[in-house]
């Protein structure tokens, strides 16, 4: 006497598919609030503003009144002498401190990676301390080491008639460019780091059993695998470079006068902000923003040219 066991009917796939895109929907939910009310929607209502101008009459006795000019607060910004150079400025900046703080994450990574290196955990804790200085904390400290009156670098150098005028108008973009790279060279090299902890061992060990040395590892090897990190990390480093605004805001009051209201763009934008022109600061910012989703666009094509060939 044979036993029928009952069966269940299985579930509709448009069923189980419907369930699955609610569930995912349900998860995304929070991120998209949080991306749509902190992000799109001031990046929107920026654009909406900037698309128009105040206008003022001459005696200054009734309030400003907005008039729909789409292409005026582009125009004259892209005319603005002092705008263009705090592009010019950042962009220089970012030309010359993103490679050699992603050179020295980088070589430091690979340092604490090797073999041969000892108290590995208390060199990344070392390294990686400096980040957890708030930019605004790192910045005061730095105003007083680069300081005329009290540096201590220069009370060093005096009995040898050296002065380094760490706040001059030729040096002081180098000695912000210092603090950037005292603050966020250890978050790099954590994020290299880990790239390269997942590097599987048997490639290392039959790279050595080759006779490889260890710079050839470290350059022919170890480099290439963790190019996605690099990437990830240049990507972030050009998004903060365009950002920079607490380093030399901080230094400003100690600068002399060789930090203006202008410095970079952020600052630039903010100063706009302060004399009531937000149609205008909105319009800078709007392109800031498109300038760096393009250097980023770009420079993602150009480091994954031929990688999938």
């Amino acid at each position: 006497m044979s036993v029928v066991t009952p069966t269940r009917s299985p579930i509709p796939k448009a069923k189980t598919i419907g369930r699955q895109a609610r569930t995912a929907a349900l998860l995304l939910a929070p991120f998209v609030a949080v991306f749509v009310g902190m992000y799109l929607a001031p990046l929107c209502f920026a654009v909406y503003r900037s698309l128009f101008v105040l206008k003022r009459d001459g005696l200054g006795l009734t309030a400003p009144t907005m008039v729909f000019e789409p292409f005026t607060n582009y125009l004259k910004a892209f005319s603005d002498p002092v705008f263009i150079e705090s592009l010019g400025r950042v962009l220089l900046f970012g030309v010359v401190q993103v490679p050699f703080m992603l050179c020295l994450a980088t070589g430091l990574a690979l340092l604490i990676d090797s073999r041969s290196a000892r108290a590995k955990g208390f060199f990344r804790l070392t390294s990686f301390l400096p980040y957890a200085v708030p930019g605004v904390i790192a910045a005061l400290m730095w105003s007083f080491l680069y300081s005329g009156t009290s540096s201590p670098i220069n009370a060093l150098l005096a009995p040898l008639g050296i002065e380094i005028p760490f706040l001059s108008e030729d040096m002081v973009l180098w000695s912000v460019a210092n603090i950037v790279t005292w603050g966020w060279t250890g978050y790099n090299m954590i994020i290299i780091y880990s790239a390269l902890q997942s590097i599987p061992g048997e490639i290392l060990e039959a790279a050595k059993i080759d006779g490889a040395s260890a710079w050839n590892i470290a350059w022919h090897i170890k480099i290439p695998m963790v190019r996605p990190a690099l990437i990830l990390t240049a990507v972030f480093s050009i998004i903060g470079t365009a950002q920079l605004y607490n380093e030399p805001k901080v230094l400003q009051s100690v600068s002399g006068g060789s930090i203006d209201s202008s410095f970079t763009p952020i600052m630039a934008a903010q100063a706009a902000t302060a004399a009531q022109n937000y149609p205008y600061a909105a319009a800078t910012s709007v392109i800031l923003a498109v300038l760096v989703g393009i250097l980023s666009i770009t420079f993602f094509k150009i480091t994954n040219r031929g990688s999938d060939a």
